[in-house]
């Protein structure tokens, strides 16, 4: 199997792996894990798995107190308080609104952009679709019905979404482009996400529960395939196809979740539902275009963005 051929199994398998996410947290959950319990397993198996890719690479790990400052803050906001909220969302919430509420990662990061004066060259359609995905996320929502979703779970899967867009903001001022190692920096944001979590664990997480054999695979499939290795397999696109088709990816992840939910725990969404996730991806799209312009006189480096959790990860 060569080129383009590999690249698209590996989107494949990428969306595949990122999109299931929002089906084993739910699974986790059902089957007696808490929020808390979740994020910590998830963060310390994913740590895990990529310390074990960056050791095979030869990858260093990242020192100074400066470069671990900047981790703690990027796995706060990209990992430990995203999980969590996740976690926390899908215990009123469906796997597959949980996948579609997550893909307006990419507006609340145009949002942010212009906020702190980074979002340069915004327009007319850009900004239309800025409009166009918050309103296909109101349409989810649908506040004026009473069938609407519109509860805490939803607002803490927006939550866990506007999170990231805060975490690529940080990250991309402070960790990308530094001449760092990828993948050790990510098992090292992953090991403080799991350091952040485990001294809230007496308050929230560790009471006895009745865990299921269920929660245990579930949560490992996340920790391990859902977080670890699919970093590695998003470096690996963005390293042979460029960001642009790795970020094709974030695409298929609430199609993924939908389905997923569908097929495997009999979830159901409304005709409203779905058109306002085809609204938000549309719009999506569109804060996405970018103007021509002349080439930079120093080639950019090629951004990963989401040590760690991916830039539409759940």
């Amino acid at each position: 199997m060569r080129g383009g051929h590999a690249s698209l199994v590996r989107m494949a398998v990428l969306a595949l792996l990122w999109g299931s996410a929002f089906l084993w947290i739910r699974l986790a959950l059902d089957d007696g894990l808490t929020p808390l319990q979740i994020t910590f397993i998830r963060s310390a198996l994913g740590a895990a798995v990529l310390a074990g890719l960056a050791l095979s690479a030869r990858q260093r790990f990242p020192r100074g107190r400066a470069t671990w400052g900047h981790l703690v803050v990027a796995a706060f906001f990209c990992n430990a308080l995203p999980f969590f909220l996740f976690g926390i969302g899908e215990q009123t919430v469906d796997s597959g609104v949980a996948g579609v509420l997550n893909a307006t990662t990419p507006l609340w990061s145009v949002l942010i952009g212009i906020a702190i004066g980074t979002e340069r060259g915004l327009t007319g359609v850009r900004l239309g679709g800025l409009v166009l995905g918050f309103a296909g996320t109101m349409l989810i929502f649908a506040p004026w019905q009473e069938a609407g979703l519109v509860s805490w779970g939803a607002a803490a899967i927006l939550g866990a979404a506007a999170s990231y867009a805060v975490a690529f903001a940080y990250m991309g001022r402070n960790l990308t482009g530094k001449g760092t190692t990828p993948i050790a920096l990510s098992a090292a944001q992953l090991a403080a996400a799991a350091g952040l979590s485990a001294p809230a664990l007496p308050i929230g997480g560790a009471a006895p529960v009745a865990v299921g054999p269920m929660a245990v695979i579930a949560v490992a499939v996340l920790g391990v395939f859902g977080t670890g290795f699919t970093f590695y397999l998003n470096y690996r696109l963005i390293a042979d196809e460029g960001a642009t088709s790795a970020a094709t990816v974030g695409y298929l992840l609430p199609v993924v979740s939908v389905a997923l939910g569908a097929i495997v725990l009999d979830e159901r969404l409304g005709l409203r539902v779905i058109a306002g996730m085809a609204v938000v991806l549309v719009g999506v799209a569109m804060t996405r275009r970018q103007t021509p312009g002349p080439p930079p006189a120093v080639p950019a480096a090629s951004r990963s963005r989401v040590p760690g959790g991916g830039e539409a990860a759940g």
